[in-house]
């Protein structure tokens, strides 16, 4: 089974600037690259992004797709391989199965991915995705980017709490042997569409 890195989009790996409708206003946080290549060395990657805005009718699911593929292919270029981008795209009270803190999506991957959620990881700047990792199996690591510092108050006095992608990628690696993974060679891989439950 594959160990992966579950990781919220705005706030976590690009600015959070409120309904991304177009690519352009995709902005990467200082160090996340670096990060994301990093543990794409040893883990699987996966996004899970909540995107209510679609519930709203303030962005399509047209426009999610073309601003993830964008957002894949960007990261190809610079030597990053995202496994699948899981979006939500339902407002919390249309209780819907998938959006963040319930666990769906890392069933999912665990099913199509063989994914060992015990190894896995998610990462993100709000309560919910510590909350999601910890209802899935896997361990939260909460960022101080996005929204982080101003949700931090929130959290349960053990959460892990980093200072940005690239200080929860360091604490992940502390806690692994390298010896004992298996190194991933992204360029015999592929990205596989996306994913969104509807």
């Amino acid at each position: 089974m594959n160990p992966a890195v579950f990781l919220d989009r705005d706030g976590t790996i690009v600015e959070d600037v409120g309904v991304v409708s177009r690519p352009n206003q995709l902005v990467f946080l200082p160090r996340a690259v670096e990060a994301l290549r990093l543990l794409g060395r040893y883990f699987r990657l996966f996004i899970v992004t909540n995107q209510s805005g679609v519930a709203h009718g303030t962005v399509s699911h047209e426009q999610i797709l073309n601003v993830h593929r964008h957002l894949l292919n960007e990261l190809r270029r610079q030597g990053v391989h995202i496994e699948r981008v899981f979006y939500c795209p339902h407002d919390r009270q249309d209780g819907c199965a998938c959006i963040k803190p319930k666990p769906h999506f890392l069933d999912v991957a665990r099913r199509e991915h063989n994914i060992d959620l015990s190894a896995s990881y998610a990462i993100g700047d709000h309560p919910h995705d510590v909350d999601f990792a910890t209802n899935g199996g896997a361990t939260g690591i909460y960022v101080l980017t996005g929204h982080g510092q101003k949700h931090r108050g929130e959290l349960a006095s053990e959460a892990r709490v980093a200072d940005d992608l690239w200080d929860a990628a360091r604490m992940i690696l502390d806690r692994i042997d390298p010896k004992k993974m298996e190194v991933i060679d992204i360029d015999s891989q592929d990205n596989p569409p996306e994913q969104a439950s509807r």
